[in-house]
């Protein structure tokens, strides 16, 4: 009976020890995606601040008069370069959503600084416009995409530490993990944008 019991013991024992064995490192490579899933979209955002300049003055070269929109459209980019973006906003939900914000603030500037070409056919002909609106069109697909992907590292990772037997093993060996911020979309993006002229 002895030998039973040891038997058993030994099996539930090992099982525990292989379930440990096979989890333990989950957490910090999932980490790890996050955190690189994270650059990529800041790699996406970067691009984008690095073309508006030069958007923007192209499009002052014809639209002088639409100053309002160029300010609105330098105004969010100056915003988005002041916050300072550290791995800790992605375990700071007020951070993350305020970056989101202007994120978002400079997406809608951008895209009320493309409806404003739509007045001005020279500007459209503009080859060095032209080249700036297809290059910041990739890079609005390029952050789609890079989103995506840090959803999905999210998914992951928090799937990871909410599930079993991943939650028992990060609650043993990595406490101070939490579950990480995603995107999510701002209300007013739910709402179809309206071109009038």
């Amino acid at each position: 009976m002895k030998a039973i019991v040891g038997v058993i013991a030994a099996i539930i024992i090992g099982g525990i020890v292989m379930m440990f064995a096979t989890h333990m490192n989950n957490v910090p490579k999932l980490d790890e995606s996050v955190k690189a899933s994270w650059a990529q979209v800041q790699n996406q955002y970067q691009r984008r601040a690095d073309l508006i300049p030069n958007l923007v003055a192209t499009v002052k070269g014809y639209a002088s008069h639409e100053k309002e929109v160029l300010t609105q459209v330098t105004e969010a980019r100056a915003k988005v370069g002041q916050m300072t973006i550290t791995p800790e906003v992605l375990n700071n939900p007020a951070a993350f959503k305020a970056f989101e914000q202007a994120q978002g603030e400079l997406s809608s500037a951008l895209s009320r600084l493309m409806m404003v070409s739509e007045r001005y056919p020279d500007l459209k002909a503009d080859k060095n416009f032209m080249a700036l609106q297809s290059q910041l069109e990739g890079t609005e697909n390029r952050i789609s995409v890079a989103r995506r992907d840090y959803i999905d590292t999210v998914k992951q990772y928090n799937l990871e530490l909410r599930t079993v037997p991943g939650r028992w093993v990060a609650s043993f060996l990595y406490p101070d993990e939490t579950v990480k911020e995603t995107f999510s979309a701002e209300p007013q993006s739910q709402k179809a944008p309206t071109v009038s002229y």
